[in-house]
């Protein structure tokens, strides 16, 4: 029998095509709940994958919880997670940022700055 090589998978597009759903009076309203849905789903990721890792941890006897509270990250640790921010921003954000450039004849923000002046 004959394989088939296997390509990497297309990538996503960024936003959805066509007209989203409408389900308050107000886009804005819409765009909110986007928003908020976006931030809960971010919340949730991060709240089970921090609750693994403490979990595992004192499991292991390798780290006590006091630890983590006394904590100070590095410049470069401070900075990746600025980066990671950053990406997290972006998605909360993407609703807004799709509006604004709609909005804006299809004018691109690239950066966290950008994207505040947009929808703002």
């Amino acid at each position: 029998m004959e394989t088939i090589a296997q390509d990497k998978p297309a990538p996503l597009a960024r936003a959805a095509k066509g007209r989203k759903p409408r389900y308050f009076a107000d886009p804005a309203t819409d765009t909110l709940l986007s928003m908020v849905l976006a931030l809960t789903q971010e919340l949730s990721v991060a709240r089970d994958r921090i609750d693994t890792l403490e979990r595992l941890l004192d499991r292991a006897g390798v780290l006590a919880a006091e630890k983590v509270d006394a904590y100070l990250p590095t410049p470069d640790e401070a900075a990746a997670r600025a980066d990671l921010r950053a990406a997290m921003l972006r998605r909360v954000f993407r609703a807004a940022e799709k509006e604004a450039q709609d909005l804006a004849g299809g004018v691109v923000a690239t950066s966290e700055p950008e994207v505040m002046d947009l929808i703002s």
